[in-house]
C-alpha cells in the first residue's frame, strides 16, 4: 500500500520534547550492556572475556548499520520540514530495504567467520567454544537490528521519541525475561548459558520489530510492504549515504584512534589498563546528556533546514550548545567528587581509585569539548554539511588524539594524564573549528542546497 501522509502541516519540533526520551533510550542501552556484562561473569570469568570479546564484533558491524540510518533520519527531517511527506515516505521505505541487506550481508559473513574474527581478536583458544556459538546467535540478531535501525531512526526524524522509548523498554523486558530462564536454565530445563541470552534477544529484536511496523502505520500511515524489505531503491540510498558515510565515518575514525589509544594503555601495565577501564565506564554515562542533545539538535535543526528556516536553526545549534556543556558541566562536577565511591563499585585497589578518581576531574576539560562537537556536528550534518566535519576529524583525532596521547602518556612519561590530555585537546581542537566553521556560515551553501533539492524533487 501507499503511505497515507498527514495533510496538516507538522507542528515544530521542540529540542527539550525530543531529547529526553533520547537521553533515557540511550541510558537503558548502556545499562542493559552493563547488566550483560555482569549475568555472564556469574557463569565465569571466561565467559565474560568471550562475551566481551563478541560483543566488539557486534559492535562493529551495528556502525555499518548507521551508514543508512543516519543518513535517513537527516534526510527525512528534511523532507518532513519542507512537508513533503510522500518524499519522506519514499526515503523511509528505502531505508528498510538498504539496512535489511545490510543485515543478511553482515549475517552471511558471521555465519561464514565466526572463528576467524574471534581469532582476530585474540580470544584464547579455550573459550573459542563459548564465543562461537554465541556469536553465531548474534549474526541471526543483527539481521533484526539492522532493520529496527531504521524503522527506529525514521520514527525520531517524526518526532516521535516517546513512542521508540516505550518500543525500547519492552523489547529489553521481554529479553530479559526470556533470556535470563534460558540462560541459567528453570525447573527441569538445564541452562544454556550465554546462547540463552542471545536467544532472548533474538526472539525480543523480532517482537521489536513488529512492534516497529505497527508504530510506522499508526503514526506514520505508512504501510510497509513485502517487497520493501529487499527491494533496493538506489536513488534514494545515495541520497541518505551522501549524509550517512561520512557520519558513520567519523564513529570508526573515532574508535580506531580509541583503539590505538587503548593499545597504549595496555602497554603501561595491568594497573593502568584497569584504572582506564573503570574510569571509561563512569566517564559513558556523563557523556550520555550531550550525545543525546547532539541527536535532539540534529532532528530539529533538519525539519527547520527543510523549512528553509535558517535563522531558526542557527539559534537551535547555539540553544542546544549552551544548554549541553551547562549539564554536561554540572554532572561531570558531580560524578568528580564522588568519583572515589563510583569507582569503589569497580575495585578495592586504592592506587587505581587514586588515579581514576583524578582522571574524571581531568575529563572537566574533556566533557565541555565533548558536548561542543556532538552538538555542533549533528547541527552540521542536518545542515548537509557531512564532510567537513569527517575530514578535519579524521585529522585531529589521529594527529593530536592519538599523537598527543602517546608523546604526553609514553614518551613524557605522564601515563594516564597525557593520555586524558591528549583527549582533551583533539576535542577542543575539533570543537574549536566546528564552532567557527557553524559562526562563520560555512554550512549556509549546503542548507540552501539541501533546500533546493528537497523541493526540486517535491516538484
Amino acid at each position: 500500500m501507499s503511505a497515507l501522509p498527514p495533510k496538516a502541516p507538522l507542528p515544530r519540533p521542540k529540542l527539550v520534547a525530543i531529547t529526553w526520551p533520547i537521553f533515557a533510550e540511550q541510558l537503558l542501552h548502556m545499562i542493559l550492556g552493563v547488566l550483560g556484562v555482569w549475568l555472564v561473569s556469574r557463569l565465569s570469568d571466561g565467559a565474560a572475556a568471550a562475551f566481551a570479546l563478541a560483543n566488539q564484533i557486534n559492535l562493529a558491524f551495528m556502525i555499518t548499520f548507521r551508514f543508512v540510518s543516519l543518513g535517513a533520519s537527516v534526510v527525512v527531517t528534511q523532507y518532513l520540514g519542507a512537508q513533503d511527506h510522500a518524499g519522506a515516505a519514499d526515503v523511509s521505505r528505502a531505508a528498510i530495504g538498504a539496512n535489511a541487506w545490510m543485515g543478511v550481508i553482515s549475517c552471511v559473513l558471521i555465519a561464514l567467520g565466526a572463528e576467524q574474527m574471534l581469532g582476530a581478536m585474540h580470544l584464547p583458544p579455550e573459550l573459542m567454544s563459548t564465543a562461537k556459538p554465541y556469536l553465531m546467535l548474534v549474526g541471526v540478531m543483527l539481521l533484526f537490528d539492522a532493520i529496527n535501525f531504521s524503522l527506529g531512526a525514521v520514527l525520531r526524524a517524526n518526532t516521535f521519541t516517546r513512542d521508540t522509548l516505550r518500543l525500547i523498554i519492552v523489547m529489553y523486558a521481554l529479553q530479559m525475561a526470556l533470556g535470563l530462564p534460558l540462560m541459567y536454565g528453570v525447573g527441569p530445563l538445564p541452562g544454556m548459558g550465554m546462547e540463552g541470552l542471545a536467544v532472548g534477544a533474538i526472539a525480543s529484536r523480532a517482537f521489536s520489530l513488529w512492534l516497529h511496523v505497527r508504530l510506522w502505520r499508526s503514526r506514520l500511515g505508512i504501510y510497509p510492504s513485502v517487497t520493501d524489505f529487499w527491494r533496493v531503491r538506489w536513488s534514494r540510498v545515495r541520497e541518505m549515504l551522501h549524509i550517512g558515510l561520512p557520519g558513520a565515518g567519523e564513529n570508526v575514525a573515532y574508535r580506531s584512534c580509541y583503539m590505538m589509544i587503548l593499545a597504549m594503555v595496555a602497554s603501561m601495565g595491568p594497573s593502568a589498563l584497569a584504572t582506564h577501564t573503570y574510569t571509561i565506564q563512569i566517564v559513558q554515562f556523563l557523556l550520555l546528556f550531550g550525545l543525546s542533545v547532539g541527536f535532539g539538535t540534529e532532528i530539529v535543526v533538519g525539519h527547520r533546514v527543510g523549512a528553509g528556516d535558517l535563522q531558526s536553526a542557527h539559534r537551535q545549534v547555539k540553544g542546544g550548545l549552551i544548554a549541553g556543556i551547562v549539564v554536561s558541566l554540572l554532572v561531570t562536577l558531580c560524578a568528580a567528587l564522588a568519583g572515589p565511591h563510583l569507582l569503589g563499585f569497580f575495585t578495592k585497589d586504592a592506587a587505581i581509585i587514586a588515579l581514576g578518581a583524578q582522571l574524571i576531574w581531568f575529563n572537566l576539560l574533556v566533557e565541555p569539548g565533548r558536548t561542543f562537537n556532538m552538538v555542533v556536528i549533528n547541527g552540521l550534518r542536518a545542515t548537509g554539511d557531512a564532510r567537513f566535519p569527517v575530514g578535519f576529524g579524521v585529522f585531529s583525532m589521529f594527529f593530536v588524539g592519538v599523537g598527543l596521547s602517546w608523546f604526553l602518556g609514553v614518551h613524557m612519561g605522564l601515563g594516564l594524564v597525557g593520555v586524558w590530555l591528549g583527549y582533551a585537546a583533539d576535542e577542543w581542537t575539533r570543537a574549536i573549528a566546528m564552532f567557527a566553521r557553524w559562526q562563520l556560515r560555512g554550512w549556509v551553501p549546503h542548507a540552501r542546497r539541501t533546500r533546493r533539492k528537497v523541493r526540486l524533487k517535491a516538484g
